[in-house]
Order: structure tokens, then sequence, then C-alpha cells
């Protein structure tokens, strides 16, 4: 029998905590800084209002009408779009594999906040005697058995909170969800009564709404509300595919999406003061220490947790926390997709589901355990959510709307939710969102083509890149053709 969520509560927990990851720290207060500041909010609002949320309804209702995973809910709509929904789950998996390794960072850095072991210098910290980081992506170098104990205690973490599946993941996400929220609300309140802290805010909020005229700056909002909803990776379709029968679907749409924003808003908060309070003390100008990325978490934030004037060993054990709280359930989101959907289509036992994916996403993942693993790490990310997610997100949208009558979907999520949605969804499925989102994916060849991502060798970019894009498509397909058990 299939398990159900125990409680609303509990699902709407576990959408959130798949949605908020590291991206709502260490990416959007620093996407909201390069695109206007303020004014950003602007373009970000309009494109969560309509991509975000009727992405996520699209998802919700997709999941809760055919009862089922992403891909086997995606072929009902008609039959060879289940291909998309193996190929969403893969995207998943490849991210889930890198993910995993800095989640395996954090328990690392946990351990060394204690006695801030990171001393001084935390770039050459981080990267010269943590990472041991080689020149070049095609130098792998050896295993960095410190990172790959993370990696492995990252792993154990993720399978035992989807042992039971969303029996386990219901209980699980009470903590994982609220616990960040609480310590992010700590770091606020001292990252704003920190010295300089409102020169760190008035660069991030200060609009310039000359920037709503470039065109790449909405494109930006829409890529942020995008990759910031889990949208495009099966996880929200099979999550509400384990809602009972009579459950909301509009109002829970539009609460975890609104809850993603806040908390990334919020995080710059916490991000922004304390850059400000590390430009009032190393004299540079909060221009100079903007970062994103691992180098915000890893080398940045460590430094100011250093100068804090107390309370340091604390303030560091805290942040690693909220780190691992706000990745984990998200990693185990996307082991969970994958998982329910082989259990739903092959019948295999969840335990032996839940080992064999950890094996062997644990066993790709140690090529980012490597001395050149940062970089792969890097070509990957950018190619799955780039290229992967928006391809997903394009063909699902087209599938929907053109594939199926969007107008039935609408009823059902409107005969399901306590106030209702009108026309203009089917407009954004049907035409807004696949306009947009197509854009984002043809910008980003036509970058690609100009140039390699980031100035790696041609040749590595192909097989983080390109090489893993097929083979999923490959994978996506096998698994189509493979027959269901029953």
């Amino acid at each position: 029998m299939k398990e159900l969520w125990q409680s609303r509560t509990s699902f709407v927990l576990a959408s959130i905590g798949s949605a908020i990851g590291l991206g709502n720290i260490w990416r959007f207060p620093y996407v909201c800084y390069e695109c206007g500041g303020g004014a950003f909010l602007i373009p970000f609002l309009v494109a969560l209002l309509t991509a975000g949320i009727p992405l996520m309804i699209l998802e919700y209702s997709l999941g809760h009408k055919f009862a089922g995973c992403a891909p086997l809910a995606l072929g009902s709509i008609k039959k060879g779009f289940e291909i998309l929904g193996w190929f969403a789950l893969l995207v998943g998996f490849g991210i889930v594999t890198y993910y995993a390794v800095v989640m395996g960072w954090c328990f690392n850095y946990l351990g060394f906040s204690l006695n801030l072991a990171w001393g001084e210098n935390t770039q050459a910290f981080f990267f010269d005697q943590f990472l041991k980081i080689s020149e070049s992506p095609l130098q792998i170098g050896s295993v960095q058995w410190l990172i790959a104990l993370g990696l492995i205690l990252t792993w154990i973490a993720i399978v035992a909170s989807i042992w039971r599946g969303a029996k386990t993941v219901g209980k699980v996400v009470y903590f994982t969800v609220l616990i960040p929220w609480v310590i992010l609300i700590v770091f606020v309140i001292r990252g704003v009564t920190l010295p300089g802290a409102l020169e760190g805010l008035r660069f991030y909020l200060t609009p310039d709404f000359s920037a709503l005229l470039n065109y790449r700056v909405w494109l930006h909002a829409y890529s942020q509300v995008f990759f910031s909803l889990t949208i495009g990776f099966g996880v929200q379709i099979t999550y509400a595919s384990f809602l009972p029968r009579d459950s909301d679907i509009v109002n829970n749409a539009f609460l975890v999406s609104l809850a993603d924003a806040a908390t990334a808003f919020v995080g710059g908060f916490a991000v922004f003061a304390t850059l400000g309070y590390y430009s009032f003390q190393s004299g540079l100008p909060v221009s100079e220490v903007v970062k994103s990325g691992p180098q915000l978490a890893f080398v940045t934030y460590p430094t100011i947790i250093r100068l804090l004037p107390f309370g340091s060993v604390v303030f560091g054990v805290l942040f690693f926390l909220m780190l691992l709280t706000l990745g984990i359930d998200s990693a185990f989101s996307l082991v969970e997709a994958g998982a329910a959907s082989l259990i739903e289509k092959f019948k295999l036992k969840r335990t032996h589901v839940n080992i064999g994916f950890a094996l062997i996403a644990a066993g790709v993942g140690f090529i980012y355990t490597t001395k050149s693993g940062l970089y792969w790490l890097d070509i990957v990310d950018y190619f799955m959510n780039n290229f992967g997610l928006l391809l997903v997100g394009v063909i699902m949208c087209i599938a929907a709307g053109w594939f199926y009558n969007i107008k039935s979907i609408r009823e059902y999520a409107n005969g399901k939710s306590d106030f209702t949605i009108g026309a203009w969804w089917d407009f954004c499925i049907r035409i807004l969102t696949p306009v947009v989102v197509g854009a984002l994916f043809i910008t980003n060849v036509i970058d690609r083509i100009k140039a390699s991502y980031g100035g790696y060798p041609r040749i590595a970019e192909f097989i983080g890149g390109w090489l893993v894009i097929g083979i999923f498509v490959v994978v996506g397909l096998l698994l189509f053709k493979k027959k269901r058990r029953t």
C-alpha cells in the first residue's frame, strides 16, 4: 500500500524543505545585488507569479490527479512523455551526486568550527589545505579522504531520512525545515547589530531601476525562481502523489512558493549585514567582499565568524548546522523522488532501492572528492541547471498545455482548493513560461557555442556537460521501454 503524508503540515514542510536550499543563502542575495538591488524584487515577483507558482500548481496537479510519480504522471498525459519524467529524475540524480559532497564539506566544517581550524587565511585553507585543488579538471589527482568521510556521513543521513518514504520524511522535515529558519533569524538579528551592517544592507537593497531595462535581468529573475523552487526535478510531482485525495492544491502551491521566496529574501539580510561588518573590519568596500556560492560559505563566512567580537565558535557551529539542515532535505527529496519512481514502476523493495541508490550516487560522487572535484562540480552543476532543468520545464509546459486539456487540469486544481485560479494560469503554462524558459535555454546554448563555460577545456565541458546529458537521455529511454511490473 502506498504511503501517504500523515498531515498537510508534513507535506507543506517537505515541499518547502525541498525548495529551500543552499541557493537561498548563497545565490539569491548575490543575484539580487548584481541585478539592480531592491529593483530586482520587481522582476523576481513577476517571475514568481507567472512561472514559479503556475509550474508548482501544474506539478502538484499532475502528481495528485494521476496519483503517480513523475514518469507515470507525465506518461498519463501521453505515453511518450514518461521519458521526460525519467530524464527529470536523472537530472536530480546528477545534482544530488555533487550536492551530497557539498553537504560533506558542511560536516567537515562543522567539526572545524569547534576550534576555528580554518585560521586567518580562510581562502588558502579551503582551496589548498582542504580541497587540495589541482590546476585543471583534467588533473584529477587523488581522493581527499576527509571529504570522502563527509560524503559517507551525508548519504547515511539521506538514507535514514527516506527509509520509509513519506512516513519518515514527514517526521524529519519538522527538524530540517524549522531549525534552519530559527538559526537564520538568529543570524539576521546578530548581523544587523554589527558595525557596518547598514552599509551592507544598502548594497543589497538600494534599487537601480535602470537595470529593469536589461532583458538579462528579467531572464535572471525567471532563472532564479525556476531553480529555487525545485521545479523540473519530478520532486513536487512525486510529493503531491502522496497526498490524500481531498487535499488542497492551489493554496499549498502558493504557500510553498512564497515561503521559499521569503527565505531567500530574509537570507539576504543575514548575508549582507555580515558582509557589511566584514567590509567595516577589513577596510575594503562592500563591492569587493561580495561573493556567491561555495566561496561565500567556505571562505568569506569563516573569515567573518573569526572576526566576531564574541561567540565565534557558537556562530560557526550554528552557521554550518544551518547549511546542513537547509541542504539535506533538498538532497533527500531528489533521492526520494527517484526511489519512489523505481519502486512504483518496477515493484522493487524500498530498502534495496534506497541502499542501491545511495551506493551508486556516492560512487559517482567520489569524483568530486578528488583534487579536481571542485571543477567537475562546477561544470556538472552548470549544465544540469542551465540545460537539464530548463529542458524539462519547457517540454513539461508543452506536454500539459498542448497535448492535454489544460483547462481540465485547472478545473481539477480548483475543485480541490479553497481559492481558484483563472485562465491566466492557462496562458502562463501554454505560452509565457515556455517562451521565457525557452529563451533562457537558447541564450545559454549561444553562450556555450561562443566560448566554453568558465574557460574550461572543451573536452572537460563535453564530458561533464553534454555527455552527461546525453547519457541521461539514453538511460531515460531505457527505463521508459522497460516493462512495468504488475
